[in-house]
């Protein structure tokens, strides 16, 4: 069986010490606690630290709705090691990105509403806001394949190559996905896109925009506003408010 990394075991938990249950239930309750949920559609995952697959939430819950008994264990082929749930159609998501990735730790695949509508936009998204600056300068890419489920290895894979080293992919017809070193920084970096779409949108629907930040200071804003500090206090506040 093909392995997922090897960092250590489950009880290591990631770079923080956060168990992977735990970090994919606090996941859920962020992502639903910001209005990124889809019923029992949607799904977050990390890296096993045995190197065994994906910890995610188990198939037909919605976020606000896990709990350590609704998290399950899959492995590279699609079989659930441990928990009793259903795993997701689209676990290859997760797996495949994370095989591709080794700098990432977590994944989060989202159908929030308007970066659904965003996506199916043939425009580039604009550095409007601080929230769209980890997505900008090189552009985000769209993954068009297809727009139905990513339910097969070789969609995974294809995927995982359409994100490279981004911090999302957009699909149109579909949603979108972030990846990120740990699942605090991959939930925010989807918070952030749900948003920085948002408000691409509202300058949109008013004529404009008109000015953005250029190369330069995205760059430097990436650095200045959502370094690993500021992403994890956006994630401890989000969790905060969730519970």
């Amino acid at each position: 069986m093909r392995v997922i990394g090897t960092n250590g075991d489950e009880s290591q938990g990631d770079a923080d010490g956060k168990p992977p249950r735990q970090a994919v239930i606090e996941a859920g309750q962020v992502l639903a606690g910001a209005g990124l949920g889809d019923m029992v559609w949607g799904h977050a995952s990390v890296r096993d630290p045995e190197g065994r697959g994906v910890w995610m939430k188990a198939s037909g819950w919605g976020f606000e709705e896990i709990d350590e008994d609704k998290v399950v264990l899959v492995a590279p082929d699609g079989t659930v090691l441990e928990g009793t749930g259903r795993r997701h159609l689209e676990y290859p998501i997760h797996t495949e990105i994370l095989a591709a990735r080794p700098d990432a730790g977590a994944v989060v695949h989202t159908h929030a509403p308007t970066l659904a509508a965003f996506a199916s936009l043939d425009t580039d998204l604009k550095a409007l806001s601080h929230d769209a600056v980890p997505f900008t300068y090189p552009q985000l890419p769209r993954f068009t394949d297809t727009g139905a489920l990513i339910a097969t290895p070789a969609l995974g894979q294809a995927f995982a190559r359409s994100l490279a080293d981004a911090n999302a992919v957009l699909i149109p017809n579909h949603g979108a996905v972030t990846a990120g070193p740990d699942i605090e920084t991959a939930v925010m970096y989807a918070v952030l896109l749900e948003r920085a779409c948002h408000t691409q949108l509202l300058a949109a629907a008013s004529g404009g925009p008109a000015a953005w930040s250029d190369e330069a200071e995205a760059h430097f804003k990436r650095d200045q506003v959502w370094n690993p500090a500021q992403l994890h206090a956006g994630w401890s506040y989000l969790l905060r408010k969730a519970r």
